[in-house]
């Protein structure tokens, strides 16, 4: 498996891990217990950053908002209750 993908399941080995700690203490617990509506919505406002950066051509700005919205992405599939290590044979 390719490095690049074992930095993905890392990170959603991650957020699994933390959507179940005080929402107090761990932002992303605390966004999955707002609901599903507020992670999209988090989607939404991350990938309109993202575009905007790249409209503006700002390579800083445009990794920086990618890893935003590759973030809050992976906590909205996490809402969905699919875990890092499920295959489409799993499904």
């Amino acid at each position: 498996m390719s490095s690049k993908i074992n930095i993905l399941i890392r990170l959603f080995e991650t957020i699994e891990k933390r959507a179940n700690e005080d929402s107090t203490t761990s932002y992303t617990a605390q966004l999955l217990s707002e609901g599903k509506e507020k992670c999209i919505a988090k989607v939404k406002e991350e990938a309109l950053e993202t575009v905007e950066a790249a409209e503006q051509e700002d390579i800083s700005q445009i990794i920086y908002e990618s890893a935003d919205l590759i973030y809050h992405l992976l906590v909205t599939v996490s809402y969905t209750h699919l875990r890092a290590h499920e295959t489409e044979a799993d499904l």
